[in-house]
Order: structure tokens, then C-alpha cells, then sequence
């Protein structure tokens, strides 16, 4: 049909171009429109189909990322999850700092105590491990807390990479962007100077490492010295 109206419409411009200097009635003026009309019919059946389609496309397209941003549940994130996570961490810190001057404090009290007399230096020991004892048990607990912190951070890491998966950001590009530039820049002073604390095993330098990088395998270790030598020494 379309091929049908459009070789109409090219013979009646074939028609028009042979008869360029005659002239032209009212009723050629009239079925030339009608013909253009109905040709560039079915282009406008054929365009609104598309606009159609891209617009059912792009309903359909907020539609799944409002239920998308509905799972994400960022007000939960963080008014709830985040806070009890900076509370859990907190406490981890509060309850391993009462533990270590615990046991710091025992250890003092027993270095300085008078150990002439036996017995009373034996009870004395005795209590303290029982309090250095029931310092330790802090570890439970903060092993709990911990365990708490760590489900929310994978909760959200959840969340968030099922977000960006919808977003049609897979590429999991790592700091290739940043919220603010304050971010930016204190993640470059970062890289820049080393600033990574305490490494995992299996990240930090080895001293093999070490010592190939100063220039070859180790020095042979010394033979262990006697007993009367380091005696020796403090005299």
C-alpha cells in the first residue's frame, strides 16, 4: 500500500515537472494535496508507532527503577542501618579499650608486687588472672558486634550493586567517581601518601621482599651466642 501512494505521488511530481510552465488548475492543486496527504499517511501511522514504542519504553523503564530505588530503602539505610552500625562500632572501641587498661592495670599491679611473701603474692597472682580472665571475655561480645556491623555493610553493598545493575552500571569501575571533592582529594592524599594502615595478609611487603629489594638474599644468620657470652655482657 505504502509502495502504491508513493509511486503515485512520484508520478504526479513526474507529471508536474513536464508540465512546469502550464498551468495549473484548482483541481490538480486539490489532488495533489490529497495525494500528499494519503502518502505521507502511512509515514505518520509508521512514526507514531515508534513514538509509541519509545515512550512505552521509557514507562516502563521508571517504572522499574522506581521499584528499584522502593528496594533500596535508602531512608532505612540511613536512619536505621547506618547509625547501629556506628553504634556497634563504638562499643567494639569502648569495649576493647576497658579491656586492654584492665588487663594493662593487672599486670602493673602484679610487676609491682612485693613477692617475699609467697603465699599472699600466690593469692594476689591468682585474682588477677581471674580479672585478666574475665577481661578476655570482652572478645565475644565485640566478635558479636562485629558479625552485626558486617551483615549491615553487606546488606547495603546488596542493595546498592542491585541498584546500579538496574542503572546499567556493571562496569564496576572503582573510584572513578567521586561525591564530592573533598572525597576526591583525601582519596588521592591517601594513594599518595601510602596512608593504607594495617594490611590483610597477603598484601603487605614481605621481608623477602625486603631483602631482594636491598639487594639480594639474607645475611647468614649469626651462631646462636652462649649463655656465659651474654653473660658477659652484663658484668
Amino acid at each position: 500500500m505504502a509502495r502504491v501512494k508513493t509511486q503515485q505521488l512520484e508520478s504526479l511530481i513526474e507529471c508536474l515537472n513536464q508540465k512546469r510552465h502550464e498551468d495549473v488548475s484548482f483541481a490538480d492543486v486539490v489532488s495533489l494535496a490529497e495525494i500528499t496527504a494519503q502518502s505521507m499517511q502511512v509515514f505518520f501511522e509508521t512514526m507514531d508507532t515508534a513514538i509509541y514504542r519509545e515512550m512505552r519504553e521509557i514507562a516502563e523503564y521508571i517504572e522499574r527503577m522506581r521499584g528499584e530505588i522502593g528496594a533500596l530503602q535508602a531512608d532505612e539505610i540511613k536512619k536505621n542501618r547506618i547509625p547501629m552500625a556506628g553504634q556497634e562500632l563504638g562499643a567494639i572501641v569502648k569495649a576493647t579499650e576497658g579491656a586492654t587498661n584492665t588487663i594493662m592495670e593487672c599486670a602493673e599491679e602484679l610487676m609491682a608486687a612485693d613477692a617475699s611473701d609467697v603465699k599472699a603474692y600466690q593469692a594476689l597472682v591468682q585474682d588477677k588472672m581471674v580479672v585478666i580472665f574475665e577481661a578476655c571475655s570482652f572478645q565475644d561480645i565485640t566478635g558479636q558486634r562485629i558479625a552485626k556491623v558486617i551483615e549491615t555493610l553487606q546488606n547495603i553493598e546488596t542493595r546498592v550493586s542491585r541498584f546500579a545493575r538496574a542503572l546499567g552500571n556493571s562496569s564496576g569501575a572503582a573510584g572513578a567517581a567521586f561525591a564530592t571533592e573533598q572525597e576526591r582529594a583525601r582519596a588521592e592524599r591517601q594513594q599518595r601518601l601510602m596512608l593504607h594502615g594495617p594490611q590483610l595478609d597477603g598484601q603487605a611487603i614481605d621481608q623477602n621482599a625486603v631483602d631482594d629489594l636491598f639487594g639480594g638474599s639474607k645475611p647468614a644468620r649469626p651462631e646462636c651466642s652462649t649463655q656465659s657470652s651474654i653473660d658477659k655482657l652484663f658484668k
